[in-house]
């Protein structure tokens, strides 16, 4: 029987005013003072690292009843890790899990440094493969409605593309082609270089399947995971998480994410969409009307055009975003 280690790691910074979610503050056009956005992602990072914790639990457990069923099966050990920065920013997250309570299990702490977030991601996960670590599953703190059963699936797939001799990749999407979950092995021969807040527009998930092709890295993908950034992000993940907590009364392994909810409740926040005006015509879909004849043509050269700028006002838009990410970092 060999005994491994397996890590979740959370990136997060203390929850500080005008430090965390400024883009939903009204100095950004948003609603909240920066003491309520600091408030709303204190709530939501604890929320995701209860769920975290569940999901190793879980993947403990398993492990625990294969091992006691047969002593040659491998033994594991599933690791909570927090990684923040600059280094006096490690106390400062220690003491806000401590004052908040007890905690299902034992907290790990790192310090990750660099001038990019691509440095950062490299450098904390990094640190855990030197400490031994085989596997490692990273997501964001801002992912309230991240389901338990991905982390647990994630860790699964890394075994198994190990025990295939060729170690592998995960990662779920994020809205807006980047990412929520992201995850690889000591010995699969890829990294975070030039993944994040890129110049050039690439999505990071581009970035990703880029690197798994050139290296032919098998990978797993899972469903999408919206993070919370923007106001639409967060009237998204409000619908999402009451549908999670109604769900929950009869699919008791989601998890809710209680803290979270209540603060949107106390806060008394409420989400309303306007009419919707912008749609195709419904009357031929209504069996009203014969289909108009330019239905059965392809794109004209005008759509065409149309479609190609609004590809390119995408990209500008997520090189801007980058921009702003890549601004918090400095040289």
């Amino acid at each position: 029987m060999a005994e491994r280690k397996q890590a979740l790691l959370i990136f997060t910074k203390p929850p500080l005013p005008g430090v965390v979610k400024t883009r939903m503050t009204t100095e950004y056009g948003g609603f909240l003072s920066t003491i309520q956005a600091a408030e709303f992602y204190k709530r939501c990072f604890f929320d995701v690292c209860e769920m975290s914790m569940y999901a190793l639990m879980d993947l403990q457990r398993e492990n625990d009843e294969a091992v006691a069923a047969d002593p040659s099966v491998d033994k594991i050990t599933y690791d909570f890790v927090v990684s923040t920065t600059p280094e006096e920013s490690v106390p400062k997250v220690q003491e806000l899990f401590e004052n908040a309570g007890t905690w299902p299990m034992e907290i790990h702490y790192l310090s990750d440094t660099g001038s990019t977030f691509d440095e950062h991601f490299n450098d904390a996960f990094s640190q855990l493969f030197a400490q031994g670590y085989e596997h490692i599953v990273s997501i964001g703190g801002d992912v309230p409605t991240m389901p338990k059963a991905h982390l647990i699936q994630a860790f699964k797939w890394l075994d198994y593309f190990h025990s295939l001799g060729k170690p592998g990749f995960v990662m779920a999407p994020c809205q807006e082609c980047g990412t929520s979950l992201v995850g690889y092995s000591f010995d699969t021969p890829i990294d975070h270089e030039g993944i994040y807040y890129n110049m050039d527009g690439r999505p990071a998930m581009d970035g990703y399947v880029e690197k798994l092709q050139a290296a032919d890295i098998p990978s797993a993908f899972f469903d999408p995971v919206a993070d919370v950034d923007e106001l639409t992000d967060l009237a998204h993940a409000i619908s999402c998480m009451k549908a999670i907590r109604e769900a929950a009364r009869y699919q008791t392994d989601l998890f809710v994410p209680h803290r979270t909810l209540y603060w949107v409740e106390a806060m008394g926040i409420t989400i309303s969409t306007p009419p919707n005006d912008n749609h195709d015509p419904r009357d031929y879909l209504d069996g009203k009307v014969d289909a108009p004849a330019e239905a059965h043509n392809t794109l004209s050269e005008e759509e065409q055009q149309r479609l190609a700028k609004g590809m390119t006002a995408i990209r500008e838009q997520q090189a801007a975003e980058n921009a702003y990410e890549a601004s918090k970092y400095g040289d």
